[in-house]
């Protein structure tokens, strides 16, 4: 992926995996974490949502069916793992502006799934923690649900300089995906938009 592209969707395999930096981010104010100086003689007024143009995306190969607000990127990187490898993750994501990412991540038997036995309740746990640490950011509200028969996870997490993101968190079998809405500012998220995007999510195969 091209080094301008904002990498919010590092959240996602932050949560997936629970050991070791994935990769550095390139652009660290997209997550709120840059100081405001960087800021100086831009704009005062709120980020606004952006513009989305919605796509079905067909990935029945990886088990899913989604709706991304902009143009499909692809990405697998080697992630590192609690025992000093890497194993791959793969990711597709949209960015409808250079501040807003929705992404989808996935692994089979992900390093925080077996850290867990592959306990349902502890694996999400632990991917929320991850990702709530991995970008500074704090816990806002959550809740566990059955999708389709499997165990889910909603959260919402906030960066204490602005940024906020929504995530999904979904384990059919073994198979752990992950589902993020980020943004740079609660000004720029759309409730309707974060809906669209994880109702349009469909597993396709259950039996991994």
């Amino acid at each position: 992926m091209m080094a301008e592209v904002k990498v919010w969707y590092a959240i996602g395999f932050g949560g997936i995996l629970l050991a070791g930096g994935i990769y550095v981010y390139q652009h660290r104010a997209n997550l709120g974490l840059d100081t405001l100086a960087a800021l100086a003689g831009a704009s005062p007024n709120e980020p606004r949502p952006a513009h989305m143009l919605w796509h079905t995306i067909d990935h029945t190969p990886d088990g899913f069916t989604v709706e991304l607000p902009d143009k499909e990127k692809q990405e697998q990187v080697n992630a590192q793992n609690s025992m000093g490898g890497s194993e791959p993750v793969s990711m597709i994501s949209a960015s409808p502006d250079e501040d807003t990412v929705f992404s989808v991540a996935w692994a089979d038997d992900p390093p925080v799934a077996r850290s867990k036995a592959m306990d349902a309740e502890k694996t999400m746990d632990a991917a929320r923690d991850a990702a709530l640490a991995r970008t500074q950011s704090t816990l806002v509200s959550e809740k566990t649900f059955a999708y389709g028969g499997a165990p889910a996870r909603e959260f919402i997490g906030h960066n204490a300089n602005g940024g906020v993101f929504n995530a999904r968190l979904i384990l059919p079998g073994r198979r752990l995906y992950m589902l993020i809405a980020a943004f740079p500012a609660p000004s720029a998220r759309r409730d309707k938009d974060v809906q669209r995007f994880f109702n349009s999510f469909n597993v396709i195969d259950s039996t991994r």
